[in-house]
């Protein structure tokens, strides 16, 4: 056990810890100044406005873009709802004549549920395979884009398997086609280097907590030229250039800005740190553990993923409840009623079922130490083979 008797945490692609620093930007915003930034009437509000506005400027330079490309949204779920929404029922109202919407089979549920929602409103969902590296071929989307196509949507980092798409040759075929492009860039931002000035995608989705920033909180970059155009999914009061009316929250929003501004400056030390963790860990679970199998491909992979498939026939649910005291990790299953189901992403990059049971995901994050990694491999090891004693055991 951890001397703190906390588990260690190896989850951050489920989500983050809050960075002290970004703690202590929003803590004014909470105890010293509450006023609503849109009450600019009087000196408190217009303090909160320009906080925001800080933050915004914050946003929009960890990507390359402008202030106000940036829409402010409760996350990337909300975001990416936006984006393919929005775009689609804002040129179907315009009389634009395409219905085809391009997605890929490993995206987040958000995205493929937003895709298969417009189904309902006369749009054609187009789901695409990958391949056994969590990829989408570049022919693949080429032929999909043979029909007129309204929007192409490719995650730039698998929150699963950590895979980052090829997202500058996908977005210049989309762009090609003459449709938009939308990247949920939530596992990628802070992770892989994002720079709309040259990457032509035209909506772009981020969330707060995954950059070490607050929960809750989160943007989307719309492009502004050429322009993008967007329906609202809720109407208000017309905040965010009339895309997602409601108060903003300044203390989030100080936090997101203040995560992505940590994130611009450091992120190219957290990758090279965090790069040694893993591969300080993967060495150190094959020896525990012979017989681990890296699910994903090994090459194309943010630093701080790794997705393996245990040997042996136990199975991850079993894994984590021996290790459960020690640990902090998940298996990215979806819970369906009261059955957990093997992760759709690993099927859809053709990991046999047993397999996909018995597979962990960790995510290794810019806290995690060495200490950690030494640890975790050994509380693992342990738990492996328990598991696998009592499996064999069991069947005697």
């Amino acid at each position: 056990m951890p001397i703190s008797n906390r588990p260690i945490y190896l989850d951050n692609h489920a989500t983050t810890p809050l960075d002290p620093r970004v703690l202590a930007a929003m803590r004014p915003w909470w105890e010293e100044n509450f006023a609503n930034p849109h009450s600019i009437e009087h000196m408190m509000g217009r303090a909160a406005e320009e906080a925001v506005e800080a933050a915004r400027a914050q946003v929009a330079a960890l990507i390359g873009a402008e202030a106000r490309e940036i829409i402010f949204t409760s996350g990337a779920t909300e975001s990416n709802n936006l984006a393919i929404k929005g775009a689609a029922r804002f040129a179907a109202a315009q009389g634009d004549s395409r219905r085809r919407v391009i997605t890929v089979v490993t995206e987040h549920k958000c995205v493929l549920e937003s895709v298969r929602d417009l189904a309902a409103e006369g749009f054609e969902p187009v789901v695409l395979p990958v391949g056994p590296d969590g990829l989408l071929a570049a022919e693949v989307l080429r032929e999909a884009l043979r029909e007129p196509t309204l929007l192409v949507s490719v995650m730039a980092v698998n929150n699963e398997i950590g895979t980052v798409q090829d997202l500058p040759v996908l977005a210049a075929l989309s762009k090609e086609a003459g449709a938009l492009f939308h990247t949920d860039a939530a596992q990628g931002v802070g992770r892989i280097a994002l720079d709309v000035g040259t990457l032509p995608a035209d909506l772009v989705s981020i969330s707060g907590h995954k950059i070490y920033g607050p929960k809750g909180v989160g943007a989307l970059y719309v492009r502004r030229r050429p322009r993008v155009r967007l329906a609202p999914l809720f109407s208000g009061g017309g905040q965010e250039r009339g895309l997602r009316s409601g108060t903003l929250p300044a203390p989030l929003l100080v936090g997101l800005g203040e995560a992505a501004r940590i994130a611009a400056a450091e992120a190219a030390l957290d990758a090279g740190r965090i790069r040694a963790q893993r591969d300080r860990l993967w060495a150190a679970l094959q020896q525990e553990v012979p017989g681990l199998v890296l699910n994903g491909g090994a090459g194309q992979r943010v630093p701080g993923n790794l997705n393996i498939a245990f040997p042996g026939g136990v199975t991850a649910q079993a894994l984590m409840a021996a290790a459960a005291d020690e640990l902090c990790v998940s298996t990215g299953s979806a819970c369906s009623s009261a059955e957990v189901e093997p992760s759709y992403v690993l099927r859809a990059i053709g990991v046999p079922e047993a397999a996909a049971r018995s597979s962990l995901r960790i995510g290794i994050g810019r806290f995690t130490s060495p200490a950690d990694m030494d640890l975790a491999a050994a509380a693992l090891g342990r738990a492996w083979r328990q598991v696998l004693s009592e499996t064999r055991n069991a069947a005697e």
